[in-house]
């Protein structure tokens, strides 16, 4: 094999290596950005590229990815004058490889030290309190502030987030007895709220019992009272039904006189000192009363009387001589005899 022949294959092999090692790949999610002779030339997206050999090259290799960094502590104080330490992490995103390598030297550093200036800017706005309470509106702020000025480096920030607020250590002291002396306080009211809450449990019980009994003595003595009324009108109720039942029997004079005397009897029989008798059995009162003080003084005392006193009733025999019996039945004659005396004549 001549020289000649062996030249061509060295030079065959040399122009193999420079080609394979002029096939780029790109993965997924990144960007090559292209310079020829020295200038940008264009951007390669994911996929095989070959560039030109000595005139090509790869100026950055670009992820496309969101990516997060983590700053170091910044040193800030508030309006009060406290001062502490604040670490913040950031979530950002290149949007345009071209500008990220062309824009800023060192973005990531450019991205941390205004992240630390405006943060600066913003808690010396704020007291200790409104720091430690409103990291929302610090992150929203920041975010802002660090897009805006990143947007021409084609880089996105995403978010903002505060990591740590590290007051000093006599400040964490008094935050800490202040956060025990507001608990304490919370607990005595919530101890004072739970009595007062029972006590008024208690005195509403008390307020119910009290309205319940009334309700029921209220309601026994309306049930008592209706019961009164419904017992008294069914009294007059039959009462009535009574004298409609005699009325409708259409008694004699004779019954009616019958039935003063008894109801005479009844009276007498009472404690009334006084009795009114009605003329008309006025003479049969008599008559009886006289009869029955000789049945009475028959039965009592045998001792022989004066005729005076059998005077006093004609056609009656001595009290001494009366035997009950015959008391009674001239007692029941001379009833009969007064009824029909007084009974009206047609």
């Amino acid at each position: 094999m001549d020289g000649g022949v062996i030249a061509l294959i060295v030079i065959g092999i040399i122009v193999l290596i420079v080609i394979i090692r002029n096939i780029n790949v790109v993965p997924q999610s990144n960007a090559y950005v292209i310079e020829r002779f020295g200038t940008f030339y264009t951007i390669w997206g994911n996929g095989i590229h070959v560039k030109v050999p000595f005139m090509d090259r790869v100026a950055r290799r670009v992820s496309l990815k969101e990516q997060v960094v983590d700053f170091e502590p910044q040193s800030v104080i508030t309006r009060d004058n406290v001062s502490m330490k604040i670490d913040t992490v950031v979530y950002y995103q290149i949007t345009d490889p071209r500008l990220y390598t062309y824009g800023v030297e060192s973005p990531i550093m450019a991205i941390e030290t205004l992240c630390a200036t405006t943060l600066r800017n913003i808690i010396g706005e704020l007291e200790l309190d409104s720091t430690l309470t409103s990291r929302d509106n610090i992150n929203a702020r920041i975010r802002e502030i660090l897009d805006e000025a990143t947007d021409p480096w084609g880089i996105k920030v995403k978010r903002v987030e505060l990591k740590n607020i590290l007051p000093p250590r006599e400040i964490q002291v008094a935050m800490e007895k202040q956060m025990k002396a507001e608990r304490e306080r919370r607990a005595r009211i919530l101890d004072a709220e739970g009595e007062k809450t029972s006590k008024i449990l208690v005195a509403e019980g008390h307020k119910e019992a009290a309205i319940l009994r009334a309700d029921a003595i209220r309601e026994t003595k309306i049930r008592e009272a209706q019961g009164e009324a419904e017992a008294i009108l069914a009294v007059q109720k039959a009462y009535a039904d009574s004298l409609r039942m005699l009325n409708e029997a259409a008694p004699t004079d004779r019954v009616i006189a019958l039935k003063s005397l008894e109801a005479f009897e009844k009276a007498a029989d009472g404690r009334a000192t006084k009795i009114i008798i009605p003329s008309e059995i006025q003479s049969m009162a008599g008559l009886a009363t006289s009869l029955k003080e000789l049945a009475v003084e028959g039965q009592l005392d045998n001792t022989p009387r004066s005729n005076n006193s059998a005077a006093q009733i004609p056609n009656m025999p001595a009290p001494g001589a009366v035997d009950p019996a015959q008391a009674q039945a001239a007692l029941r004659e001379r009833a009969r005899e007064a009824l029909q005396q007084n009974a009206p004549r047609t």
